[in-house]
């Protein structure tokens, strides 16, 4: 070996070791009423879970970073995006996904309101959007049209569609929909969106 290729060999780098077996965790979630039972690896996340084992696509993968709530889905009736949290975080939890809501062929009031209202423009945001105005009517803290704008202000629309957005939530507000502890609209505090 010449001198000049000695200090080549010498300054490369060692493989890297084989990846071992993969190590897969049970988890048991019901998802849209359906009991599922699962093996999944610890870094996947409930979003691809859904979309990719599960084939549930109406959930949407925008940025993958928690900015956008294209993911919002409901998980024990609160709304989270599914990019941010692992699957295994969420065993035995129930899981609402926009397929989940409607009734058969009826659709559900907030899906019938954003059709009635033109609150969808490319449609790629309305799942979360949809799913995001359930778990806001769920938490009872939107009262006005100002506290719908504040409350969904994670879920972006990037066709710009807010103020057939907030009429859809608010005609079902209006039209009586049931909600959980219902807050006065004295109680409510600018800036305090939900994490």
């Amino acid at each position: 070996m010449s001198e000049s290729a000695a200090p080549l060999l010498a300054a490369t780098p060692p493989r890297p070791a084989a990846p071992g077996p993969r190590v897969l965790y049970p988890l048991t979630l019901t998802v849209n009423g359906a009991a599922h039972a699962l093996q999944v690896e610890s870094s996947v996340s409930l979003l691809d879970l859904l979309r990719e084992r599960l084939q549930l696509t109406g959930t949407k993968k925008g940025c993958d970073h928690g900015q956008c709530g294209a993911c919002t889905v409901l998980v024990d009736g609160r709304r989270i995006n599914s990019c941010l949290t692992l699957a295994l975080m969420q065993d035995g939890a129930e899981v609402q996904t926009i397929e989940g809501l409607a009734e058969g062929d009826a659709l559900h009031p907030l899906q019938q309101a954003f059709i009635a209202c033109d609150a969808l423009q490319c449609g790629y945001c309305t799942p979360g959007q949809i799913c995001s105005a359930q778990g806001l009517i769920n938490e009872g803290k939107a009262c006005s049209r100002d506290q719908v704008r504040e409350l969904m202000s994670g879920n972006v629309c990037r066709c710009g569609a807010y103020p057939q957005i907030t009429d859809a939530v608010m005609a079902v507000l209006e039209d009586g929909q049931p909600a959980r502890d219902v807050a006065p609209a004295a109680a409510w505090v600018p800036g305090t969106v939900p994490a």
